[in-house]
């Protein structure tokens, strides 16, 4: 990857998180206590995650997950635990620290680009926000995880499946197709049953199982 596409996708991070944050500065005590998409994470365990997240090197990690014997959900819990405010104002203000931030674990930065988009969505829709992220941003994204399992096992999810959206010109594989938003090809892919419903084609019923049995 040359610097100008590396500059690129740390550009779409940074407005991604930006919008978030905006997102974010108007909610109220009980919408930061609210359920996410996520596992049983609340609002506001998501948003310390993603500080977490941006605040990860590569030598971090590896001794992090030393330290959770090399358990993922282990390494996760403890730095959501040391980036959680003792208030929500306290763990909003850790994320706006982090909005400039270009730290990673890996060089895969179009993973942690779909960290930010679709965790972002967790938060937005149980509390019925509106913000959507860039076409570029979902781009790159779904382009990232139908080609590669990392963090989720997005290309498994769609091996064998055609991808076409409904809103941008994406299009992805052969075989039956799963056509509808962009954003909604790209939550199923992350392993969301939440968009399940906006995606139509021969192939839907195959992710929609795929999906659910995860």
């Amino acid at each position: 990857m040359t610097r100008r596409e590396t500059d690129a996708l740390w550009t779409l991070v940074r407005a991604e998180r930006a919008a978030l944050l905006s997102d974010l500065q108007g909610l109220t005590d009980e919408q930061w206590r609210s359920p996410s998409l996520c596992g049983e994470w609340d609002v506001e365990n998501v948003v310390a995650h993603l500080t977490a997240a941006a605040t990860t090197t590569r030598f971090g990690w590896l001794r992090s997950m030393a330290a959770a014997r090399f358990r993922p959900a282990m390494h996760n819990e403890r730095r959501l635990a040391e980036h959680l405010g003792a208030t929500p104002q306290q763990t909003l203000e850790a994320f706006r620290a982090v909005i400039d931030a270009r730290i990673a674990p890996t060089s895969d930065i179009t993973a942690f680009l779909g960290e930010v988009v679709v965790h972002a969505q967790d938060i937005r829709e149980p509390l019925g926000l509106t913000t959507t992220p860039s076409a570029e941003a979902l781009t790159a994204v779904a382009e990232f995880y139908a080609a590669k399992d990392f963090a989720v096992p997005s290309h498994a999810m769609v091996e064998g499946l055609r991808l076409r959206a409904s809103d941008t010109p994406f299009t992805h594989g052969t075989g039956p197709e799963v056509v509808g938003p962009l954003l909604s090809l790209v939550m199923a892919m992350a392993v969301r049953p939440s968009h399940l419903d906006r995606l139509d084609g021969a192939g839907a019923a195959t992710l929609r199982q795929r999906v659910e049995d995860e």
